[in-house]
């Protein structure tokens, strides 16, 4: 996803709350404040002119989504770079979007967990207008959701709710996505606070790219000695801090193909030790237990790995790949019913030709049939004919 497609579906949901009667179009007016707002947000200096130069012959009048999107395009998405901090981003669209749309009364979650939601759904959800989530990703998200909490997947349970949706269509937007999740349908079982942190645990992989994160102890590099750190695992790098409250943070350990992850022996009374060699130096760290170690050198030799190969983070990659089949699945599908409805052609146009065949064959028939009767006709009037000359020249003969 580039970086204009990511704004662009956060930015798409804050125009349509402002559309409030749905017409497609939304006031200059308000458009002025949304567009002084995303400026602010992604550090983009506000030209006050600009948008009234765009609609100069609009005055006050609504603007529709086609006619904002050259400014939006022009004054914003093509200034926007990663200078921004995205949750601010993500925070302004979603009090704007959420303030028309959430029904809090009828959902079990927090205002921040419906959030999250919302985050997630604009990564999950397809490339086009109006934003929908379909079922492949709805099963995608509620089975990692479900594994943060440590709850059992029970695939009955889905399949009976597939069968609901297919019976409507096969997605959701998403309000019915952050209710499908707040009505806790799928997380029976368990309580607010374990849904909720495992919300946050999906939130942390899929939109701030956290691939793993825990205490472990360093060693240091000056004194040598060992302390504990928060450590947090990215794509690129790994962040380490003095408390998960990330207040302050002591390092980065930057990640590339050339690094490398490997287990030590025990020493110094530390266990579960492991070494991380980056193009600057090399790290010492000791995990709490044995599953730890090995949870993190994986985890850091496939963020090493997808490096190497120039591929984006798993859960981006996964993504891709997900709807790179479901393209396939779909061309594939397309062309079948291609093949089916040039079949069904071909096979009515013989149907035709055979039809036009039968009735040329019954028009012919009933010419020879007639034809036929016409001699017949004409015979028995010959041999009537020919019997009363036999008749009138017997009785001559008689005379």
């Amino acid at each position: 996803m580039t970086l204009r497609d990511e704004l662009l579906k956060p930015i798409w949901h804050a125009f349509t709350a402002l559309d409030v009667d749905k017409s497609g179009k939304v006031s200059k007016s308000q458009l002025k404040v949304l567009s002084h707002n995303l400026c602010t947000v992604l550090k983009i200096p506000h030209d006050p002119v600009a948008l009234e130069e765009h609609f100069k012959d609009d005055d006050e009048g609504p603007v529709s989504n086609q006619g904002y999107m050259p400014y939006l395009n022009k004054f914003i998405l093509d200034k926007a770079t990663d200078n921004f901090d995205r949750q601010d981003f993500h925070k302004m669209c979603w009090t704007l979007s959420s303030r028309k749309n959430l029904e809090q009364n009828h959902i079990f979650i927090s205002n921040d967990d419906a959030f999250k939601i919302w985050c997630i759904f604009n990564f999950l959800s397809e490339d086009r207008y109006p934003l929908i989530i379909v079922t492949e990703e709805i099963e995608y998200l509620l089975r990692k959701l479900t594994d943060a909490m440590g709850g059992s997947w029970v695939e009955e349970r889905f399949e009976d709710y597939k069968l609901k949706l297919n019976s409507k269509r096969q997605c959701l937007l998403v309000w019915e996505l952050i209710s499908l999740v707040g009505s806790g349908h799928f997380s029976k079982g368990m309580d607010h606070q374990t849904l909720s942190m495992g919300i946050n645990e999906v939130y942390q992989e899929l939109i701030l790219d956290v691939l793993k994160q825990g205490y472990m102890m360093k060693k240091g590099h000056k004194r040598k000695n060992w302390t504990e750190r928060w450590f947090v695992l990215k794509p690129g790098y790994i962040s380490y801090y003095t408390s998960e409250d990330l207040a302050e943070k002591k390092g980065d350990i930057l990640l590339d193909g050339s690094c490398s992850v490997e287990p030590l022996q025990d020493k110094d009374g530390k266990k579960c030790l492991f070494l991380i060699k980056s193009s600057q130096k090399s790290f010492e760290i000791s995990a709490s237990e044995r599953k730890k170690k090995q949870e993190w050198i994986q985890a850091i030799q496939t963020c090493v790995n997808l490096l190497r190969q120039g591929r984006p983070a798993p859960h981006h990659y996964s993504r891709q790949k997900r709807r790179e089949l479901r393209l396939k699945q779909q061309a594939e599908q397309e062309e079948l019913e291609l093949r089916m409805s040039e079949l069904q052609t071909a096979n009515e146009a013989k149907q035709l030709e055979l039809e036009n065949m039968r009735k040329v064959g019954e028009k012919h028939t009933s010419s020879l049939m007639a034809a036929w009767r016409q001699h017949s006709h004409q015979e028995e009037k010959q041999k009537q004919l020919n019997m009363a000359n036999q008749v009138t020249n017997g009785r001559m003969m008689h005379l």
